[in-house]
């Protein structure tokens, strides 16, 4: 078995600022990537999406997005970008590498890998993001639905859907601009269990992200107070609004059940569909370290800030609300990553 000091598992945006700031702190991390290419989940979204955050405010500790501060990145230039910052790293990357479970193996932690490969850690850093568990909710009626049922994770463009009737289910930024983007090509409902909740994108001249920032609400760590996530807001140009009032798509509120091709709104109608699309977000995707005991009974970490409390040994970066409400973003894994890479580096200093 080979010994490594530290394994982190994943390698996207949050693997690979981990393995930066561990770098740092003088330790040794072996990034485990189970995809061909150091740019976690960043290649498999829709062709269309640009970030909502403006790229000086969009990188990853120790390298600046180039270009333009004040442009939004599209998903190509996000994925060069971490491409370069993995050449960058002075890290052993391996690609192919899934981790199929972690066990304790008395002071260390015994990695699986998939294909029969084992690997012993000091210590792990959970950087697996979540887009490899997309979120299915329990829908009125969706196992009666004869039509096709797609997560946004599988969404790539609006042209295999011309013409179709689609039911985009969502609130947040993914499902507004998927929804406005079919919208152009079908005929679209925006369905909802609460209205759309915009934010402007810019005020008095200034991107939010820089309010955020001047005002501090982007590093506040309010992670640790959230039983439940807030409604998230919609960023916006102005655009969705206007398309949403435009009725492209139209909005309303969640189907109360569903029959072969069609669905029943609340107000008693039906309306024929060919496919309900679900950008209802995702869960950590963290079933490896089951085995571990980490994880609770909805399989959601154990932890602090992103200190596991069942694990000394065991950190995570990426979560969603991990701290602050940039955690699982660009703009504020470096921040966690930190945190995580000093706390493993008194661990295994003191053991």
């Amino acid at each position: 078995m080979e010994h490594v000091e530290v394994a982190v598992i994943g390698g996207g945006q949050s693997g690979l600022a981990a393995a930066h700031t561990l770098r740092r702190e003088g330790l040794q991390p072996v990034v485990l990537e189970a995809s061909e290419q150091a740019a976690g989940s960043w290649p498999r979204y829709y062709d269309s999406l640009t970030l909502f955050s403006p790229a000086g405010y969009s990188s990853l500790p120790g390298m600046a997005f180039d270009g333009d501060p004040d442009r939004y990145p599209h998903r190509d230039e996000v994925v060069d970008y971490l491409r370069r910052y993995a050449d960058r790293l002075d890290a052993d990357i391996r690609t192919r590498t899934r981790v199929r479970e972690i066990r304790s193996d008395g002071s260390a932690f015994a990695l699986a890998l998939e294909g029969g490969g084992r690997l012993s850690a000091r210590a792990v850093v959970a950087a697996s993001g979540t887009f490899g568990r997309p979120h299915r909710p329990a829908l009125p009626g969706l196992e009666d639905f004869s039509g096709a049922v797609v997560h946004a994770a599988g969404y790539r463009v609006p042209e295999p859907f011309a013409g179709q009737g689609v039911v985009v289910v969502g609130a947040g930024n993914s499902a507004v601009q998927i929804a406005a983007e079919l919208a152009a090509h079908a005929r679209v409902t925006l369905a909802t269990r609460h209205p759309v909740r915009f934010a402007r994108q810019q005020t008095l001249g200034r991107d939010l992200h820089w309010w955020l920032n001047r005002t501090g609400i982007d590093t506040l760590p309010i992670g640790r107070f959230l039983r439940t996530p807030p409604t998230q807001l919609v960023i916006d140009d102005g655009r969705y609004r206007a398309a949403v009032a435009a009725g492209a798509p139209d909005r309303q509120p969640l189907f109360t059940g569903a029959d072969g091709s069609k669905v029943t709104w609340a107000d008693g109608s039906t309306e024929e569909v060919d496919t309900i699309l679900l950008a209802t977000g995702y869960r950590p995707d963290l079933g490896y370290l089951a085995p571990l005991g980490a994880l609770d009974v909805r399989g959601h970490p154990l932890h602090r800030e992103g200190v596991s409390t069942t694990h000394a040994g065991l950190a995570y970066v990426g979560l969603e609300w991990q701290r602050s409400l940039s955690s699982n973003s660009l703009r504020g894994v470096g921040r966690d990553a930190v945190r995580a890479a000093r706390h493993l580096a008194v661990h295994l200093r003191r053991h």
